[in-house]
C-alpha cells in the first residue's frame, strides 16, 4: 500500500500523476499496489485496522515522512518511507512533528530523498540510522497533448489579445499552497506588465488549500498582468509548458520540483527562487536562472530576454543534465529493489 501525505512535485496539474508513478514502479515488479491520500485517515489506529483487513497487507510505502509517515506508527507490516521535501525542510523545525518523525524514520526499512542536500539535512535534524537514507532523483518523463490550442489556453485564462506570438508567457506551475507562494512575484510582475503589456505571468496549478486559493483568486483577479488558469491534465501541461516563454517557480521550500525538470526535459528555460530544493538541480546560468527577491526575477528575465545565447545555453544545458540525472528507468530499479527490502 502507498499512502500519499503530500503531492510529489506538486507543480503537476494533474496532481496524481507523480505518486501514481511509484504505484506503477511497484506493479511493475509483480506487486499490487493501492494508492491512498493520508487525509482520508485521522489516526495512525485507522491505517492500522486497514493495513490488518483480510486479505492483509504485506507492507507500506509513505511519502512524506510526517503527513504520511506519522499513520504508520501502529501498523506490524514493514514500510518505507519517501521524503516530500517540506517534512524535511518545514516540519522538522517543529519539535514535536520532529519527534514524530524521528520514531517513524527508526521503523522505517529504508527512506529515500530527492537529493544530497536533503539527505544531509535529514541526517542533521533527525536522529537517524545514515545507512537506511538512499538518495534517489525523481525520474523525468514528458508527453505533450497534439491537439493542445494555444490560443485557447490563454483565452481561457483571461488573456485577450490579438498580439499571441509576441507575448511573453512567464508560466508558474504550481499546487495552490502556502508553501509554494504563487503570489510572491505579484506586485513586481504586474508593475513590469505595465511597462510592457506583451509579459504576462500565468499561475497553474491545483486547489489543494481552498482557503489561500480563494486568496490568490481575489489578488489575480485585481492584478493587471496576472492571470490564473484552470488546472489541465498532464500532457495539457506540458504542452502549455512548451509554448511559454519561461517555466517559472516561487516555492519557499521543494523537496525537487517536477515542474522544473519537465521544462528543462521540454526544452523550456527555467526561472526559480534560490532554495535549496531548487538550487541543487537549477545551476544558475547553466541549467537556468536563479532569483532571490523579484527585483531579481525580473532583472533575470530581462537578461533572458535580451540575451538569445544565455537563453540557448540554458536550454541545451537543462536538456541534457535531466537526459542524464532524472532516467525514468533507473527510478524504476530503484524502487523496485527498495520495496524488495518489504518483504
Amino acid at each position: 500500500m502507498c499512502f500519499r501525505g503530500e503531492h510529489i512535485g506538486d507543480g503537476h496539474v494533474n496532481k496524481y500523476t507523480s505518486n501514481d508513478e511509484f504505484r506503477l514502479h511497484v506493479e511493475a515488479a509483480g506487486h499490487t499496489c493501492e494508492l491512498r491520500d493520508a487525509g482520508e485517515f485521522q489516526t495512525p489506529a485507522d491505517v492500522a485496522s486497514l493495513v490488518s483487513q483480510n486479505p492483509a497487507f504485506e507492507a507500506a510505502l509513505a511519502i512524506h515522512l510526517y503527513k504520511a509517515g506519522g499513520l504508520l506508527m501502529d501498523i506490524q507490516a514493514p514500510y518505507g518511507i519517501i521524503f516530500g521535501g517540506t517534512d524535511i525542510n518545514e516540519d522538522v523545525k517543529a519539535e514535536q512533528k520532529r519527534v514524530v518523525m524521528e520514531q517513524v524514520l527508526l521503523k522505517a526499512r529504508f527512506a529515500v530523498a530527492f537529493t544530497e542536500k536533503l539527505k544531509e539535512e535529514a541526517e542533521l535534524f533527525l536522529a537517524s540510522q545514515c545507512n537506511k537514507i538512499y538518495v534517489q532523483p525523481q525520474g523525468i518523463e514528458t508527453k505533450v497533448a497534439e491537439k493542445f490550442c494555444w490560443t485557447e489556453f490563454l483565452k481561457s485564462s483571461g488573456i485577450t489579445t490579438k498580439q499571441v506570438d509576441e507575448l511573453h508567457v512567464f508560466l508558474l506551475v504550481c499546487g495552490l499552497r502556502r508553501v509554494k507562494d504563487p503570489l510572491y512575484l505579484v506586485e513586481v510582475f504586474s508593475n513590469w506588465h505595465c511597462e510592457n503589456l506583451l509579459n504576462v505571468l500565468v499561475i497553474i496549478g491545483p486547489k489543494i488549500d481552498p482557503v489561500f486559493t480563494a486568496d490568490v483568486e481575489a489578488v489575480v483577479k485585481r492584478t493587471a498582468g496576472v492571470f490564473l488558469a484552470q488546472e489541465r491534465c498532464q500532457r495539457e501541461l506540458h504542452a502549455a509548458m512548451k509554448r511559454c516563454f519561461a517555466v517559472v517557480n516561487s516555492s519557499v521550500s521543494e523537496g525537487m520540483s517536477a515542474a522544473i525538470l519537465e521544462a528543462m526535459d521540454l526544452g523550456v528555460p527555467v526561472l526559480a527562487r534560490d532554495i535549496p530544493g531548487n538550487a541543487a538541480v537549477v545551476q544558475h546560468e547553466t541549467t537556468g536562472l536563479l532569483f532571490s527577491s523579484p527585483q531579481e526575477f525580473v532583472h533575470q528575465s530581462q537578461r533572458l530576454l535580451s540575451d538569445h545565447k544565455l537563453r540557448e545555453k540554458v536550454v541545451r544545458n537543462g536538456k541534457l543534465y535531466v537526459e542524464a540525472h532524472h532516467s525514468m528507468e533507473q527510478e524504476r530499479e530503484t524502487y523496485q529493489r527498495l520495496v524488495d527490502t518489504l518483504r
